[in-house]
């Protein structure tokens, strides 16, 4: 819509689109900030709290990420301590896992790496956010920066933009990552992606360039053919994960897509292998814990140690930038072109 033929039907842009600062006064999250996005049908919630990361995402009402159980959790310094990782991953549509972890918790010498890492609980500095017309586009955007540091050890910056266009389904995560340290340092990233009910429902579709599918332990090898199928909730189901190698454009473009035929949706996060080569599905049948996970990643699924050699490594003062673009799918049309797209991109490697 042209900016003149909008703003002739609304009193405030805000009837159709805004960005507006809140914070929590209740639970577990009391005292917790957060953004509030609306861009027409679509509605995000991004937490300054907790890395800048997106808490809630909806369209047409109908929700489309996970929480978990214990819901919304704000600051808490402890909270990624020994065995807490699990009992403060509060989920959402994305948490960030890293800089110095991902996934299993382990030890180096003196050195603890907790759960999936301790970035996805760091307040961000630097905050802000905007709506404004750029021509006939009004965007809008948020971000943030969090820093990951040690005394005599790493010094790690996270910057994060998160932005939309009014009437556009979709929105972009531009992190910008440098070491500012003086020494090489790892660095592991995860983007867990959290799809949940209503959404995700019995017969969803978990649309992938894959070219191969390794079930990562005996609980994944029990129907690892149904890898792509969601099946309904079941009681006392073990998490099942699975590794997948991804076909890609020749630049290195892929995407990962959830798919709800029914209700006529899909979720297609779309990266780029150059910084995230890797890919990791968590589908969790479990009753209360009903959720598809879908994690673009620069690492494996068993922690820093075990990574070794592999390790991702980034030199001193050396930035990596990594863009992610989160689109809803409406529609047959959209929905096959997604389907078609992840087959053409097998058959071109």
């Amino acid at each position: 819509m042209k900016k003149k033929e909008l703003l002739r039907k609304v009193g405030s842009i805000q009837q159709a689109a805004f960005v507006r600062p809140l914070v929590f006064s209740e639970g577990r999250a009391g005292g917790m900030r957060a953004y509030e996005i609306k861009n027409d049908h679509l509605r995000l919630q991004v937490l300054p709290d907790k890395c800048m990361d997106i808490s809630e995402c909806s369209y047409k009402g109908i929700n489309l990420s996970f929480l978990a159980k214990q819901g919304l959790i704000g600051r808490m310094d402890y909270d990624t301590h020994g065995e807490e990782g699990t009992a403060s991953l509060m989920g959402g549509m994305l948490f960030t896992c890293g800089l110095e972890n991902t996934c299993l918790p382990c030890s180096e010498e003196e050195n603890y790496y907790p759960m999936h890492g301790r970035i996805r609980s760091v307040p961000a500095e630097y905050t802000g956010a905007d709506a404004y017309w750029e021509g006939e586009d009004y965007k809008i955007c948020v971000q943030g920066t969090m820093r990951e540091a040690k005394l005599f050890g790493h010094n790690l910056t996270l910057s994060r933009k998160i932005e939309t266009v009014y009437k556009e389904r979709s929105f972009t995560i531009t992190d910008k990552i440098e070491n500012t340290s003086f020494r090489e340092e790892p660095m592991m990233i995860l983007y867990h992606f959290n799809i949940g009910y209503p959404f995700l429902q019995p017969g969803c579709e978990v649309v992938l360039p894959s070219q191969k599918a390794v079930p990562r332990d005996r609980a994944a090898e029990k129907d690892a053919h149904l890898w792509n199928i969601m099946e309904d909730a079941a009681e006392n189901e073990p998490e099942r994960v699975y590794l997948h190698e991804l076909a890609a454009d020749r630049q290195g473009n892929t995407f990962a897509c959830m798919i709800n035929r029914e209700l006529g949706l899909g979720v297609k996060i779309t990266f780029n292998k150059r910084y995230l080569p890797a890919f990791v599905q968590w589908k969790s049948l479990a009753a209360g814990d009903y959720v598809m996970g879908l994690e673009p990643t620069n690492s494996g699924v068993y922690g820093r140690i075990r990574e070794g050699s592999r390790l991702h490594m980034i030199r001193p003062f050396e930035q990596e930038v990594i863009r992610l673009t989160v689109s809803i799918l409406e529609g047959e049309d959209e929905l096959d072109a997604a389907a078609n797209e992840a087959n053409e991109l097998k058959s071109v490697q």
